[in-house]
């Protein structure tokens, strides 16, 4: 009873900021003003709708992907780092924290313009002869979101390293491992649970972007919140509902099958080096 009243603070403010908000959302979207499943209906027999939900869960599993697979090896470094150094590092990651998800888009649009830093240097270097198209591509959109996120992929890879006992690298290598077959076979195994939590929560987020889309992006980049964001400025505040809800069903199936594919891969990594 009292581990139950321990928890009550946590489930009341999960009660009142997700499960009451969610079944708001769903109930506006099904009583218009009369209860009807024909935004559901609308969503579904449109195929562009479904191309741009496809196109979401497209964008976000490779921004959630790319950031892990580059996050890792950067968590690692700042991991093998001690004292001052490691802190420096961590507190350079974190700045961007500290600014807008607006601004560092903006930034993008000048890095990647016409007239930016990036074309100015592939003409200056002679690897083109004019400007390229960079903005509103899917490749601008996606490097943007793995610029904002990587972070987070950061931060939850070097905590779960963080939490690594070192005795067992130590006993690897008294029973013969080379340092190198110490990394590989113990220390990677266990930290891939911190970067599979790491590639979930990314992926989660990347679900709901709609500014990094809707500024870097073209008419075919768009993400599925691009679409609630037009349908809210339309004051269509029930099909807006009704594709919120789409996604929150769609974002939980797809982290569902996320965690059990990744713990699928992990724990054939660790017998695979148990063997």
């Amino acid at each position: 009873m009292r581990r139950l009243m321990l928890f009550l603070p946590a489930i009341a403010l999960l009660a009142a900021f997700v499960i009451l908000p969610a079944f708001g959302v769903m109930s506006m979207s099904l009583f218009d003003p009369d209860f009807s499943f024909k935004h559901f209906e609308r969503f579904f027999t449109l195929g562009a709708y479904l191309t741009l939900l496809l196109n979401t869960l497209e964008t976000s599993l490779i921004v959630a992907l790319t950031t892990a697979l580059v996050g890792y090896p950067i968590s690692y470094f700042i991991y093998l780092q001690k004292g001052k150094v490691q802190r420096l590092l961590l507190f350079l990651i974190l700045i961007p924290f500290w600014m807008s998800v607006l601004v560092r888009t903006f930034a993008w649009m000048v890095l990647l313009g016409r007239e930016g830093l990036v074309n100015w240097l592939a003409q200056w270097s002679g690897l083109t002869s004019r400007p390229i198209q960079l903005l509103f591509t899917p490749e601008a959109v996606v490097l943007a979101m793995v610029q904002i996120l990587l972070p987070v992929q950061i931060f939850i890879c070097f905590s779960a390293m963080s939490e690594i006992d070192v005795d067992l690298l130590r006993a690897a290598r008294i029973l013969g491992a080379k340092p190198r077959q110490a990394v590989l076979r113990v220390f990677v195994p266990l930290s891939l649970e911190g970067a599979l939590t790491g590639t979930i929560i990314t992926f989660m987020l990347s679900m709901g972007f709609f500014i990094t889309p809707a500024l870097l992006g073209g008419p075919k980049d768009q993400l599925i919140g691009n679409l609630v964001t037009t349908q809210v400025e339309q004051v269509n505040w029930a099909f807006a509902a009704a594709v919120s809800f789409i996604l929150l069903v769609t974002t939980l199936v797809a982290i569902g099958l996320l965690r059990t594919g990744g713990q699928f891969i992990i724990r054939r990594m660790v017998y695979g080096s148990a063997r």
